[in-house]
């Protein structure tokens, strides 16, 4: 019965918010001025129109924070495929992968084509129907796979109310208790309807006003207002505090031996908890090959923001710190709840590695041995995929083992 329930949800679409608050967007079109120069991502943005905005960008490229701000504007759909996040950044592809072995890259390769090995093939396809293709490589948030899985994880979340990220059998149970209340079996419906959000696709105290979206914008809490590095330029430097403060790590010294994958988060993006146990277990599988670094930075959802009662119901309840030594306390609360032995540090309260990074909410990175962006994530939530970046960890290790 459960395993037929979960399939009907999932083809179920995919909820998403939308905004219609007021907010400080401006809407006399017909007084505004235009900008004499397209407005940078920050306050300046809030004195035009977005069609005034869109104009000044004409021609040109449009940074990823200004085409967030444009979706909050105009009250657009809080998920992945509104222009909001855009996708990962990377140098590996499905078809170069099958050009590396002069096959064809409309045909799917078997594992006797595969260079690599069985462990690696078996990583890679993702469907696991015993062949690659285009498909198992695609991330996209127009694949089918991937939109199930934003599903799944909102599911998960439903059933995980600790957030730390691990669901137990107790939890299950519980969960199994509180929708039947007299322990019989329930019915599809009431399966459906304890796990469908509401219309807006939150659930109850999580959705934020237009508003509380551009303040959060501006603040960098829902994302950092620079770029951050992209696909093949050098990592920027920065130097970042450990757990106690009274040791350091800086960047440029990591680089260069083997590969690095960074790891940005922070304890109240509750999509960033339920996932980061599998970035545990890829450093598992992977630290063999690559080294990691998990940098802690700026909250996506404290209590004087864009607050969230998912997160207090799971215990997650803080402000916004303003010095670093309450960055270092609700760190050390994250640090209890998630359990991570990936090296783990603090960025500094003026968020110099979160704003180099474009690290905020949450983000993955892999920099190759030369010190450049090899593969970039999406912005979290929806961007925040570990299993995508183990595909770009196993594909440099493919191409660096041909070198």
């Amino acid at each position: 019965m459960w395993a037929n329930a979960i399939l009907l949800f999932l083809v179920l679409p995919q909820f998403a918010a939308t905004l219609l608050d007021e907010s400080p967007v401006r809407k006399d079109t017909e007084t505004a001025e235009p900008p004499a120069t397209p407005p940078k991502p920050g306050p300046d943005l809030l004195k035009y129109t977005p069609e005034q905005i869109e104009k000044a960008y004409e021609g040109l490229r449009m940074p990823e924070a200004v085409a967030m701000y444009l979706v909050i504007a105009r009250g657009g759909q809080l998920d992945g495929t509104a222009g909001w996040f855009h996708p990962a950044v990377s140098r590996f592809s499905f078809e170069r992968l099958a050009k590396h072995q002069q096959a064809d890259p409309q045909q799917p390769l078997t594992r006797e084509q595969f260079p690599g090995r069985e462990r690696i093939f078996e990583q890679l396809d993702r469907d696991h129907d015993g062949k690659l293709t285009a498909f198992d490589l695609d991330w996209s948030d127009d694949n089918p796979w991937v939109r199930q899985s934003y599903m799944v994880n909102r599911i998960f979340r439903r059933f995980e109310p600790s957030g730390d990220g691990l669901l137990t059998a107790e939890e299950f149970a519980a969960w199994f208790d509180k929708v039947s209340k007299t322990g019989e079996p329930i019915r599809f419906e009431q399966f459906r309807d304890a796990l469908i959000p509401p219309a807006s696709g939150f659930q109850p105290g999580d959705m934020p006003s237009k508003d509380v979206l551009i303040r959060g914008f501006l603040s960098g809490e829902i994302g950092s207002l620079q770029e951050g590095p992209g696909l093949d330029e050098m990592a920027p430097d920065f130097t970042a505090k450990s757990l106690s403060g009274k040791d350091s790590v800086r960047l440029s010294e990591r680089l260069g031996k083997r590969p690095l994958v960074l790891v940005f988060g922070n304890f109240t993006c509750g999509p960033f908890r339920s996932m980061y146990p599998t970035v545990e277990a890829v450093w598992n599988r992977q630290k063999d090959f690559a080294d990691f670094l998990f940098v802690y930075v700026r909250e996506a959802h404290p209590t004087d923001g864009w607050a969230m009662t998912s997160n207090e119901k799971a215990g997650v309840a803080v402000a916004q710190p303003t010095t670093f030594a309450e960055r270092q306390q609700v760190a050390e609360q994250c640090v209890a709840r998630l359990k991570p032995a990936i090296p783990f540090y603090v960025d500094d309260i003026e968020d110099t590695a979160g704003n180099l990074w474009s690290a905020m909410p949450a983000r993955l990175y892999v920099i190759d041995t030369a010190g450049r962006v090899a593969w970039k994530s999406g912005r979290g939530p929806f961007g925040f995929k570990p299993e995508e970046m183990e595909q770009a960890l196993l594909m440099l290790q493919l191409e660096e083992s041909r070198d």
